[in-house]
């Protein structure tokens, strides 16, 4: 599987989604679950990647919820960059 991976400009993350994706994150007492659809994992997988890119700052990060990407009645899901 080829995925396209923008790369990051050094300001903001590009967020290219699949058409018809479905994330949704939930927590149960001390698990945290990802449930998505074939889209939303290349989609997770591609941000995921633009994240890990050399010239992405420590501490940067990608934010999502139900109001830009997560489906309705998700729980918040914050990816920070570590190096």
């Amino acid at each position: 599987m080829d995925i396209f991976v923008p790369t990051y400009d050094g300001e903001k993350f590009s967020f290219v989604w699949e058409e018809n994706f479905s994330i949704n994150c939930s927590i149960d007492n001390n698990s945290i679950t990802i449930e998505a659809n074939k889209e939303g994992l290349i989609s997770l997988a591609r941000h995921l990647l633009e994240l890990a890119q050399e010239n992405v700052p420590e501490f940067e990060h990608i934010h999502f919820d139900e109001y830009n990407s997560l489906d309705d009645n998700s729980v918040e899901l914050i990816i920070v960059r570590k190096n």
